[in-house]
């Protein structure tokens, strides 16, 4: 019985050993093949290129997100340039003909803006400003013809 136990021992140590060796020789295989890929490229192997791949992708996240921050920044400035415009023509008097009275609204991305109205008479033309705030006038009533404008432009939005 203990002849049996020896020799099953020293089998088990036996297949460990040819175990642990084959291990090895594919380690050693798989190391000199990627050190193979990798020569030229970088005087210190695989360990070097996989560093110099790390630090690359690093300074690429710290770029990534400088510029993701630049972005937001000119979409905020964005909204205060002029995006929307919306124009109404309108005969607003009876001896008059053509339509050639106008008003224009001019608004950025937050619906502020103007409103500018120009009416035509046969004895001249008369001219409007109105500021809009919100896609409101701003402490004074809008014209049917100005809300309309308003309207126009906003159903121009991107």
């Amino acid at each position: 019985m203990v002849f049996n136990q020896e020799i099953l021992l020293a089998v088990g140590f036996g297949i460990l050993f040819l175990w642990i060796v084959l291990v090895t020789v594919i380690l050693v295989g798989m190391r000199s093949h990627y050190n193979r890929l990798t020569r030229g490229v970088s005087a210190t192997g695989l360990s070097g290129v996989l560093e110099e791949i790390l630090a690359k992708e690093l300074a690429l996240q710290k770029q990534t997100d400088q510029l993701t921050v630049e972005g937001e920044k000119r979409n905020a400035a964005g909204q205060l340039h002029i995006q929307r415009i919306g124009i109404v023509r309108f005969n607003p008097f009876a001896d008059t003909g053509g339509s050639q009275s106008f008003t224009l609204a001019v608004l950025d991305g937050r619906d502020n803006g103007i409103v500018i109205t120009s009416l035509y008479a046969r004895t001249g033309n008369r001219w409007y400003v109105k500021e809009i705030y919100q896609g409101k006038g701003k402490d004074v009533a809008l014209s049917k013809e100005e809300a309309a404008a308003i309207v126009k432009a906003r159903q121009t939005r991107n």
